[in-house]
């Protein structure tokens, strides 16, 4: 069977190419649509993101639920946190609003993140210039590479105005950014003099568990004995930040009409392709049937040629899709398509060749062996 199901298919090599090229296009477009999403997901919980496995939980206003709007803690409240059995250690972090100046003239909103000096808990990730240690100096900054047209052209070394205070870019990251803002990361007692935050004032408290504590015990610990705080498991804030942004916005919905709508357009095109192939050779069908072949047989036939096309055309747009991360990659747009999601593109693949065939495969089912003596 294998080997007539490649004769039809080699018999109308244009109509099987048109076939195979609805599914690479159909697939490619989904597979573009799910990198974007998956960026843009990325980008608004980058910041928690970017603390798993570091950090044990976060502690921030009971009112937030977007890590990017994070209210203020009395930082009275560390000591607090840290008496809770479990708790190893707190560290605070800063996050505040500033508007940078460039000697163009250029400005641009920057999100500033102050972290404690030496652990550095919350503060930047992927450094591609220079370290952490770099930062300590006066006026010191990062900026990520792929922020430097929005920040006016800044690289390593470059001095800008911040909070009407002179400031320079000390060290520089590479795909760690923010959703809405270029990150700014700093010390913690810099980011509140340039950011204007109180003394006595913190964003967020991250903390470090002791050993063989139980995260989920501990966090409820911290819930029902610190007033005004909400404790969460990393993972659980980044959730929580991107399904509140996806509620609020209309990416959810844009994304999701698009991979939609590259399913129903690839199910038209394969169906009427392999309809109209099905009709030119409706002689060889009813052939087959006149010598003793069922509609089973038939069936298994047609969706065999779905198949070798659907694999053909997985693995070319697979390459596609590679070529395309890699490109915009090259922007800064970076996400990574995890092994669930090429297993899904490899069921949607063969989903839509598959249903393809329904068109063909009823219009043949319902033909007469005898067709085969007609003019």
């Amino acid at each position: 069977m294998l080997n007539n199901a490649f004769r039809f298919l080699i018999y109308d090599k244009p109509k099987s190419i048109g076939a195979l090229f609805g599914i690479i296009i159909s697939i490619f477009l989904i597979g573009q649509q799910v990198g974007i999403y998956l960026f843009l997901t990325g980008l608004m919980a980058g910041l928690p993101n970017s603390t798993q496995g570091k950090v044990g939980l976060w502690v921030i206003n009971s009112a937030t639920q977007d890590a990017n709007s994070l209210g203020l803690l009395d930082s009275r409240l560390q000591r607090q946190v840290e008496s809770i059995p479990g708790v190893a250690k707190a560290y605070p972090l800063v996050v505040a609003a500033g508007q940078a100046k460039f000697e163009s003239g250029e400005t641009a909103a920057v999100t500033i993140i102050g972290s404690q000096y030496p652990a550095f808990k919350g503060g930047a990730w992927n450094l591609s210039k220079g370290s952490m240690q770099d930062i300590l100096q006066e006026g010191a900054f990062t900026c990520d590479e792929f922020d430097e047209k929005t920040l006016g052209g800044a690289t390593l070394g470059t001095q800008f105005e911040l909070g009407g205070k002179k400031a320079f870019i000390a060290a520089q990251t590479r795909g760690a950014r923010g959703f809405g803002g270029a990150y700014a990361f700093t010390t913690l007692e810099r980011a509140r003099a340039y950011g204007q935050v109180s003394p006595d004032k913190v964003s967020a408290l991250l903390i470090d568990l002791e050993p063989n504590a139980d995260t989920l015990t501990v966090r409820d610990r911290i819930n029902a004995t610190v007033f005004g705080v909400k404790a969460w498991k990393t993972e659980d804030l980044s959730a929580s930040t991107v399904s509140f942004i996806l509620s609020t916005s209309g990416i959810a919905i844009s994304t999701g009409t698009l991979i939609v709508f590259a399913i129903i357009s690839g199910l038209i095109i394969i169906g009427l392709t392999l309809y109209s192939a099905t009709i030119d050779r409706i002689r060889d069908y009813a052939t087959l049937k006149a010598i003793g072949s069922t509609n089973g047989f038939i069936t298994r036939l047609i969706l065999l040629q779905c198949v070798i096309l659907a694999f053909i055309g997985y693995i070319f747009s697979t390459v596609l899709l590679q070529g395309f991360k890699f490109g915009i990659g090259q922007g800064g747009v970076l996400f990574e398509y995890t092994p669930t999601i090429r297993i899904g593109f490899f069921v949607v693949t063969f989903v839509i060749s598959v249903f393809g065939a329904i068109f063909a495969i009823r219009r043949i089912t319902k033909i007469e062996p005898a067709a085969v003596f007609r003019g």
